[in-house]
């Protein structure tokens, strides 16, 4: 696991200014780095260790005569099946590494290559021949990539604050990045925070050849259930299948742990992986919020070390800056300062955890997904219920009458992803600046459309795997990971597992039948029964354990003094008054602590833009 930058060079200190650019994200490679400069283009790479430690796999590598250099993020974990067939077509190999492997692949298949990996990574190649860059992201976005056109220089990187140190980079917010941030808690869109910096797109490569950038997409998910299969028989699929990403997942020339809460899918990945130590964080010690006890009994119960942290109230929001500096965009996920944590106290002692996210989105877990037709009232003619949810629209909000708002839309209407914090006419009421931001279901009108003949669970989860997993949970999973030095690997998120369960059917993901004691497993259904199968008897109660999934506690520590006043400074800040309105912030905030409504999360959204804020354009990229 590694950072790379690089821009093409057009200008006289590139060496000192890469040099810059590396240091900005130092903490991705402690381990070493390395450059390559020419006439045409700068290559940096930071690097941390993981696959033949020692020096013959630092970055960058060259092909036999020179004429290919490749900087890479990641890990490929078939890479010495594709190596074998390198060396049998003639290519010569100066390392062990994975690295070497892409840029012979490169060589052999052209971007072909990509068809043939199975892992996680972002590289880019140079063709000094051709004088052409080549730059590749993942199939599910697990390694970042970013990129920029300015003033005549591309740049890229595995993170933004890089480009801060290059000379020709022009920082300027992107005011509707902020404005669809405030309904999606993410970046949605492939245009970051950073006015005309871009996200590659998971599954996609770039080519940039006299200074023309073209972009394509090389895969995609395909839902086509095969009905053919018994449940038995895809238990036993998913159990063989995940077995075998599991052990792909833990190739590495260092030790290698997993994190542990208390749900089904962290605890799947420790019970199967043979690992030694297990960690687990938690808040306080009410179980709601703190699965540290859970987790030791586990942990006991399979035979391996649990290492824990109680991360206090003050640790918390001590960290909040730092967090957001890390990340490079804002993002109102609670849940990314607890998972910096749990990174921090794995780092500790190794640099390899492997962890479960992916599985709610691969094998259908999220609650959400249990709601399309999920009761009597769903048996209602469309036209009905789209009458009553209008009418229940008109009333104050609340749980009951929400619930006919939701049932009143199609799921292309009601659904973009796991939060939903403020609604278009909410934004537009708290913001005091003007955009073009568009509607949210504009932003996700292009994945329904993929899905348009597919039912309403495979539809959110197609949307879901393309957007919430890719700008949510992928992204605080790198960013905390790498914050902290620590490589975090996701068997779940592998190629052949989702080849597997694009053809899982429907009622196999989510299922409403009760009849039995097997079957009161509502989401994962059939990767909830694997588990059981896979998992030790005196652990097996955890695949019908509900997943906490980080817990944080921001909407009681909003009620008290102390840190609803930090909140109301920040929401009466300078900065804050810039983009909006005052009055219904804080409206916001009393009637939170009052207890007329939950508003914690669309609280935290924008608090967390101003912290980001404050760091990027305040303190010029310092926390």
């Amino acid at each position: 696991m590694c950072g790379i930058v690089g821009f093409t060079n057009t200008i006289s200190d590139s060496d000192r200014i890469l040099e810059d650019m590396m240091d900005r994200i130092r903490h991705r490679g402690p381990d070493a780095e390395g450059k390559y400069i020419d006439d045409d283009i700068a290559l940096g790479h930071r690097r941390l260790s993981i696959i033949d430690i020692s020096s013959q796999g630092d970055q960058p590598i060259f092909n036999e005569d020179s004429s290919l250099v490749i900087v890479f993020n990641g890990e490929i974990y078939n890479y010495k099946e594709i190596r074998e067939k390198l060396v049998a077509a003639g290519h010569k190999f100066s390392t062990n590494t994975d690295t070497e492997v892409l840029i012979h692949g490169y060589e052999q298949y052209g971007e072909g290559l990509l068809d043939m990996l199975r892992g996680m990574f972002s590289f880019v190649i140079w063709d000094k021949n051709k004088k052409e860059l080549f730059g590749a992201r993942d199939f599910f976005g697990i390694k970042p990539m970013y990129y920029a056109q300015m003033n005549g220089t591309f740049m890229f990187g595995s993170e933004i604050k890089s480009f801060l140190a290059h000379p020709e980079f022009k920082k300027e917010l992107n005011e509707e990045a902020l404005e669809n941030y405030l309904t999606f808690q993410y970046s949605p869109a492939s245009e970051t925070f950073f006015k005309n910096v871009y996200k590659l797109q998971p599954a996609h490569y770039f080519k940039l050849k006299d200074d023309k950038l073209t972009i394509k997409k090389y895969w995609d998910v395909n839902f086509d259930a095969d009905n053919k299969p018994s449940l038995e028989q895809w238990v036993n699929k998913i159990s063989d299948t995940f077995h075998d990403s599991v052990k792909a997942h833990k190739i590495a020339d260092v030790e290698v742990g997993s994190f542990l809460s208390s749900g089904v899918d962290s605890s799947y990945v420790a019970a199967i992986a043979d690992v030694d130590k297990t960690f687990t964080v938690g808040f306080g010690k009410d179980e709601k919020y703190n699965e540290i006890g859970w987790a030791k009994n586990f942990s006991k119960a399979i035979g391996k070390e649990n290492t824990s942290k109680v991360i206090s109230p003050e640790e918390y929001w001590n960290s909040l800056s730092m967090i957001q500096y890390h990340m490079d965009e804002p993002l109102a996920d609670p849940s990314a300062v607890a998972l910096y944590f749990v990174c921090n106290i794995a780092s500790d002692k190794l640099k390899v955890v492997l962890s479960g996210e992916g599985a709610d989105e691969i094998f259908g877990g999220y609650n959400v997904y249990s709601d399309p037709d999920g009761t009597l009232y769903d048996k209602l003619p469309r036209v009905l219920k789209r009458g009553i949810g209008t009418v229940a629209s008109k009333l104050p909000a609340r749980r009951g009458v929400n619930f006919f708002v939701r049932k009143g839309k199609d799921v292309e209407e009601r659904f973009i992803g796991n939060a939903y914090m403020f609604t278009p006419e909410q934004r537009k009421n708290i913001l005091k600046i003007k955009t073009n931001a568009p509607d949210p279901t504009v932003l996700t009108k292009p994945y329904y459309s993929n899905v348009k003949d597919k039912d309403d669970v495979t539809k959110m989860q197609y949307l879901d795997l393309h957007m919430w997993m890719a700008g949510d949970i992928l992204l605080k999973a790198d960013k905390m990971s790498m914050a902290n030095s620590l490589e975090l690997r996701v068997p779940f998120l592998d190629k052949e597992i989702m080849a597997m369960a694009e053809k899982i059917p429907t009622k196999y993901r989510v299922t409403h039948d009760k009849g039995t004691a097997e079957t009161k497993y509502i989401t994962k259904y059939a990767m909830r029964l694997a588990a059981k199968k896979d998992t030790p008897k005196q652990t097996a109660k955890t695949a019908a354990k509900k997943k906490l999934g980080f817990p944080v506690p921001i909407r009681v520590w909003l009620k008290e003094d102390k840190y609803y006043n930090i909140v109301k400074n920040a929401f009466e800040s300078e900065s804050s008054k810039k983009y909006f309105n005052t009055a219904p912030l804080i409206k916001l905030l009393d009637e939170h602590r009052a207890g007329k409504a939950d508003n914690s999360r669309k609280i935290w959204t924008v608090f967390i833009f101003l912290i980001w804020y404050k760091v990027y354009f305040e303190n010029d990229g310092k926390y």
